[in-house]
């Protein structure tokens, strides 16, 4: 036996050459997601601190 029939055939060996083929644009992963909470609650942090910290300058 020749070496390339011998790697094809130990390839062959050693992985699953029965398993179905699969599509890259097959391979796309969804999963339902809820959208995270405003972490501010929709308020401006960044006014509100300004306005309550400026006024002791």
């Amino acid at each position: 036996m020749d070496a390339p029939e011998h790697d094809r055939l130990d390839l062959e060996h050693r992985i699953h050459v029965d398993l179905p083929r699969v599509r890259p644009e097959d391979m796309v992963t969804t999963q339902e997601v809820e959208p995270a909470r405003d972490p501010r609650g929709g308020r401006d942090t960044e006014t509100e601190f300004m306005l309550r910290y400026a006024g002791g300058i």
